[in-house]
Formats: structure tokens, sequence, C-alpha cells
């Protein structure tokens, strides 16, 4: 599980002496317990490693919108840091599809929906997501998926 794997390497880190390892895993760790404790009240919780690979990937887009807006208002040093926590952050994050594969993946699903226009993207969306979630960026996916359907 993916929540084991962080605690080891937040052990492994602080016997090492790696502070930024250790502060990136500190952190992913308060995220999963916030998560955990939203899902308390949820009537259905999904697989461990989803709820964890989804928090993975929004601590990821959160610190690439930081990189970027701390690259456009010149403090390097702080996109800097904020690059060295998504580095630490995807280690933990599983193989993710490639784009052939995901669009593979995108094809057979609207094919078996039957999805025929941009209309049908939330279905597709949905499928997805409960099939793919852990394995593919969502965001890359909706582009792709828009694509597909409009030329479709």
């Amino acid at each position: 599980m993916i929540r084991d794997e962080v605690k080891t390497a937040q052990i492994a880190a602080m016997k090492a002496g790696d502070k930024p390892t250790v502060n990136a895993t500190r952190l992913i760790q308060a995220a999963i317990k916030n998560r955990d404790i939203e899902l308390r009240t949820a009537s259905s919780t999904p697989d461990d490693d989803v709820v964890v690979t989804e928090v993975l990937q929004k601590m990821i887009k959160q610190r690439r919108e930081s990189i970027e807006l701390y690259e456009k208002g010149g403090r390097q040093e702080l996109a800097d840091a904020e690059k060295a926590e998504v580095a630490v952050i995807e280690r933990f994050l599983p193989a993710q599809m490639s784009e052939a594969e995901a669009a593979a993946a995108i094809d057979a699903i609207a094919t078996e929906l039957g999805a025929a226009s941009v209309k049908d993207m939330g279905r597709v969306m949905a499928a997805l997501k409960e099939r793919h979630a852990g394995s593919m960026d969502m965001s890359k996916a909706s582009a792709l998926v828009k694509a597909r359907l409009a030329g479709g």
C-alpha cells in the first residue's frame, strides 16, 4: 500500500537526516489523514490506494500552480523548494499511463458506453475515474475525452 511506503520512506529519511524528504512525507501524511477524516461520513469509501493517489495528485497539482506563480513573481528559491516537494511526492505515485495508452482506454470506454458527443463527456469521465483513477492524470484525460468526443 502507498500509505505504508510513505511511512517507510519517512523513517528512512529521518535516519538519513534528509530534511526535505521528511518534511514532504509529513505533508503527505497530513493530507492523507485529512482525507480520511473527510471520508468518515461518506456512504462508501473507495480503495485505500485510490484515495491516497487522489491526495498525491491533488498535492502535485497545487505545487505546480505554486511553482508557476513563484516563477512569474521572480521567487526562484520558493519555486525550487516546491519542485523538490513534487519530486518526493511523485515517488509514491503509481506509474502513469502514456498518452497513447490513455487514448486507447478512452476509446474503449467511449465505444463501450456508446458516447457520440460532448454531451456524453460526464459518463465517460465517470467510467474513466472508476477504472483508471490511479494510473491516469484526470485533467489530461479530460482534454483527451473532449477531443475524442468532439471529433467523433
